[in-house]
């Protein structure tokens, strides 16, 4: 079986996660990271036993030994670093969020089409085993029907106008950053999107929205409570409340433990899974499915949700009246 080449576009911390995880699969090989910074590049290929590095990330794309690029560049560069690879016929797993806003994610899928190349969001909590479960229980009817979806994703950073997590020019906040998970998990959960949709943000000081609250009414009167924010430790835990029990998933976004109960809190079930390697393993393993088997996107993530769920997030932010400097005037 011939090993598919990966390529990585960024060194950063989510970089490193995703290459810890290659370097453990049998069916891959890690053959080239780019960087801007060729001494970054060069760093990162000699921490993992990289074959080839670069110090621009056209010089990637260009590699005809690569079958995959994994795109971990600032959530503003996501567009162009995609878009440069999927010219040059290599297939994509882009980091979440896909792109800053739904225009620019309806121009990528379009443009994989064009190039009849696989494409995908890297939205790694949905090949967790905890998560498969969780969503397991609930297809099975062990919660009854489901009422009410609790998730928080949230943490305190001290505030640094410069950084990724408060800088409008990086696509900033709270909801690109760490409400996307929330989102995604209750569509994910009940195969659904929601029919309304209902926000609250605290724009902060640099512009961008520090903590926030979005309400998501499903058919059938399901509502989700989903928070997030950079400036507050929420926790990041979720709640599936069902007619006949709930299920408790600790770390949500990463679990690897899920519990189930009756609505007395009696313990029904427990699923423990820990990682294999460090969680990120299981997209990378759906990635080099797809490719075998000649897909151009996976059915667990598929482009329309992909794009379904940056439209919600288009419209809480217009709620808010956020606007990334990048988007104005378009």
């Amino acid at each position: 079986m011939k090993k598919i080449r990966w390529g990585i576009l960024g060194t950063g911390f989510i970089a490193s996660k995703l290459a810890e995880a290659l370097i453990s699969l049998d069916d891959c090989t890690l053959a080239a990271v780019a960087s801007r910074d060729a001494g970054r590049a060069k760093e990162f290929a000699e921490k993992y036993n990289i074959e080839k590095y670069y110090g621009s990330y056209g010089e990637l794309s260009e590699d005809p030994d690569i079958d995959v690029v994994y795109v971990a560049v600032p959530h503003t560069g996501h567009k162009d670093a995609t878009e440069l690879c999927l010219r040059n016929r290599k297939a994509v797993l882009c980091e979440k969020p896909f792109t800053i806003n739904s225009r620019e994610t309806e121009e990528l899928i379009r443009l994989a089409k064009e190039n009849n190349v696989f494409l995908m969001e890297a939205m790694w909590t949905k090949f967790l085993p905890a998560s498969l479960q969780v969503k397991k229980w609930i297809k099975e009817g062990r919660i009854g029907k489901v009422r009410h979806i609790k998730a928080n994703f949230g943490f305190y950073n001290e505030f640094d106008p410069d950084s990724r997590l408060y800088n409008p020019e990086l696509g900033g906040g709270a909801l690109l950053d760490l409400g996307i998970y929330p989102i995604t998990y209750a569509t994910f959960l009940l195969d659904s999107m929601p029919e309304r949709v209902y926000s609250c943000a605290e724009i902060g000081r640099s512009g961008v929205d520090e903590q926030n609250v979005v309400i998501l009414q499903f058919r059938d009167g399901i509502l989700a409570d989903l928070s997030s924010a950079v400036s507050a430790a929420l926790g990041r835990d979720a709640l599936i409340a069902g007619e006949k029990g709930i299920i408790v998933v600790d770390w949500f976004w990463m679990a690897t433990r899920a519990r189930l109960y009756d609505n007395g809190y009696n313990l029904i079930e427990e699923f423990h899974e820990p990682f294999r390697t460090n969680g990120y393993e299981y997209e990378a393993e759906e990635v080099n499915r797809c490719l075998r088997e000649g897909l151009l996107e996976s059915p667990h993530v598929p482009l329309e949700d992909t794009l379904s769920i940056m439209k919600i997030m288009d419209g809480i932010r217009s709620s808010w009246g956020l606007v990334y400097p990048g988007e104005q005037g378009k």
